[in-house]
């Protein structure tokens, strides 16, 4: 099966001023998925947005792909809500509820993909139990929380492991990363199996020739990791 590779940009790096353009420019960049982090600032010591973004997203762009990543502590409270506004992948961690597989099962039974997130802390194999209903892995490659944090290199083994039990137990299930994503560890990543990179400041936001240019020099660098 060919390797899937998805730059998704997450709108927690624009400026509440800017995300409009932003996700405008994204969008007649090619980038058809976007990366949405719901914080409620007590399972991480941070608030960011609010479900109705994922409407009004859906709203003016019908097409595009909602990756919701929540950091909450009650992410069943959040899955009629996220599926009203249209999300399309809802991702909670997995030490964020004693519920797991009933939400993973919450998730898909209303229409949308299930996914987990792991936290540099936690061992790949806490996973095994959930790998009948989840759609999408999601590795930390940085602490939950906060944007701009430097991507951690001893992820690289972890990914290898993810990868490899993906392999073992025939699950088709797409590997994210996020955290941290810069160019020396696109190509890394991708070698070990990565499917789905949540992008930053490091590579899409605030260089110096714009988000389109941005948004072309990444899909290149991904697809280099498939061929050497």
């Amino acid at each position: 099966m060919k390797q899937a590779l998805i730059n998704c940009p997450s709108l927690a790096n624009s400026s509440l001023l800017e995300l409009e353009e932003d996700i405008r420019q994204f969008w007649n960049s090619g980038v058809r998925w976007f990366h949405i982090d719901i914080m409620d600032g007590h399972y991480v010591p941070n608030l960011c947005y609010p479900v109705r973004l994922v409407a009004d997203l859906k709203a003016k762009y019908p097409q595009a792909i909602a990756d919701v990543h929540m950091m909450v502590t009650d992410p069943a409270a959040y899955i009629e809500p996220l599926r009203a506004a249209g999300a399309d992948y809802v991702s909670f961690h997995a030490d964020s509820t004693h519920f797991v597989i009933r939400s993973l099962r919450a998730i898909r039974e209303v229409g949308m993909k299930a996914g987990i997130v792991l936290n540099p802390s936690q061992q790949v194999d806490v996973i095994h139990p959930y790998l009948d209903w989840v759609d999408l892995v999601v590795l930390m490659t940085v602490e939950p929380g906060f944007a701009g944090q430097k991507f951690m290199v001893e992820s690289l083994p972890r990914l290898e492991e993810l990868s490899k039990l993906r392999e073992e137990t025939g699950k088709e299930f797409l590997i994210s990363i996020d955290g941290g994503i810069n160019y020396p560890n696109v190509q890394p990543c991708v070698r070990r199996g990565a499917n789905l990179f949540v992008t930053g400041v490091y590579t899409v936001y605030r260089q110096p020739d714009g988000i389109p240019a941005a948004c072309q020099r990444f899909e290149q660098e991904m697809r280099k990791g498939l061929v050497e």
